[in-house]
Order: structure tokens, then sequence, then C-alpha cells
């Protein structure tokens, strides 16, 4: 399959605890630490054009799955509609059931988008009213490895534009600094997907008089420590 996130090392893992070969599309701008990752977990990696970020890396998995299909089975994030299904029966479920019905907004990044639209149509289906938001880069030229920016990106058959409420863009920088604030504040180490995620939270909860915002963070610092916005002073 084709990845740049977190999927990717559920299919290492499920692999390896299966005894299933997994060959993962990649962008070739992919951090050594989770080049490691993944290779110790005995997957192949493929690295696509890192220009065309995980656009690139969902065109060579599909050229690869055209030419040998019978080689491969295909997972398909992006189209397979049990990506979206499992947040519907899962974390949207789990979000009602443990703010006891009260969040009134959910906040949550767009990669596959499978995470904000299940989790999304499962809290519209229990309360027309909670605003659900969507997360995304300021820019196609971001460092925010996970997310998509839609105008400009390959749009994943399982995204209904029409499902949130609103579209919020976090910029590298911001994102960078709440994971800083994170890590020094709250003990957490959070990736940047999840910094976004963060970041797009607090921006809604400032402007709220009353209300449970709730997000996800889908991604961990572990593959991030190697970059230099570590380095930089308190966020």
């Amino acid at each position: 399959d084709a990845t740049s996130g977190n999927t990717g090392i559920a299919y290492a893992m499920l692999g390896a605890a299966l005894g299933y070969r997994v060959k993962l599309v990649l962008p070739g701008n992919l951090g050594p630490t989770h080049r490691r990752i993944l290779t110790a977990y005995g997957a192949e990696l493929v690295l696509s054009n890192p220009q065309e970020s995980s656009d690139g890396a969902i065109r060579l998995a599909r050229k690869l799955y055209a030419e040998s299909p019978g080689a491969y089975f295909y997972a398909d994030q992006y189209e397979n509609p049990a990506n979206w299904q499992a947040h519907y029966h899962g974390t949207g479920l789990e979000i009602w059931q443990q703010t006891r019905g009260r969040v009134t907004h959910w906040v949550a990044g767009l990669g596959t988008s499978g995470t904000f639209m299940g989790t999304a149509k499962r809290l519209k289906a229990l309360d027309p009213a909670i605003q659900c938001l969507a997360v995304q880069p300021d820019s196609p030229l971001h460092g925010l490895e996970g997310l998509k920016h839609m105008p400009t990106s390959l749009v994943p058959g399982i995204y209904d534009p029409t499902l949130p409420d609103q579209i919020l863009e976090v910029g590298t920088e911001e994102a960078q600094a709440a994971v800083r604030r994170a890590a020094r504040e709250e003990g957490l180490l959070l990736g940047l997907s999840a910094g976004a995620a963060l970041a797009a939270s607090l921006r809604v909860a400032r402007g709220l008089s009353a209300g449970v915002v709730v997000t996800v963070f889908p991604d961990g610092a572990f593959k991030y420590f190697e970059q230099s916005f570590w380095q930089e002073g308190p966020a």
C-alpha cells in the first residue's frame, strides 16, 4: 500500500505478527527513523519521488499493483470504505460514550481522511449539532507528514467534502510549536500531524465560552527526533 504515516507501521507490525510479507510505497523524503522502524519489522520499502509527497506514493503503488495484480492484496487505504467504517463503529462511538454525549466539537486532520470521516458521520448521527472540523496544511508545500492539502492533492475516494462544517488550516511551524509545547508542558511526545490537530483544537477552544472539544493524536514523536525544530526555544 501507499503510506506516509502510522498506517505503514501498523501494516508492518501486522505482517510480522501474522506472517505476511508487506510492501510499502513511501515518499522518498521519509525520515531515517521511520525507515528503520519499518525495515525492523521486515517490510520491503519502495520510495517514490520525494517532490510528489504522498500523491507520488499513491500513483506508484497503483502502478505496481496494476502491473502484477495477482501478486498482491492491495489494501488501498485511500479508497477502501473499511477505513472510515472502522472509525464509524469504533472511534466515533467511543468519543460519544467517553464524553457521556457532551462532545460539541470534533477536530481531526485529513490524511486518508478515514479518521475524520468515519468519526464525523457517527457523531452527526448521534447529534447533528456537533461541529466537525477538518484540519489540513495551510500550503501545498508543508512539513506535516501524513496530512494532505486537499485542494492540490489527489483526493481520497472516501472523502466527502460536504461533511466538514469547517476546514482549519495549520502551518508547519504552528504544528511544530504545538508539539514542543505538549512535550514541555504536558509530558506528551507528539508527531507533527498530532501537533496540527492540537494547534487547531486550541484555536477552536479559544473561541468558545463553553463546550467539549475532542481530537485524536494519530502520531508520536519518535519518528521525528532528528528534525531541528526540537532544538528551538519554548513555544
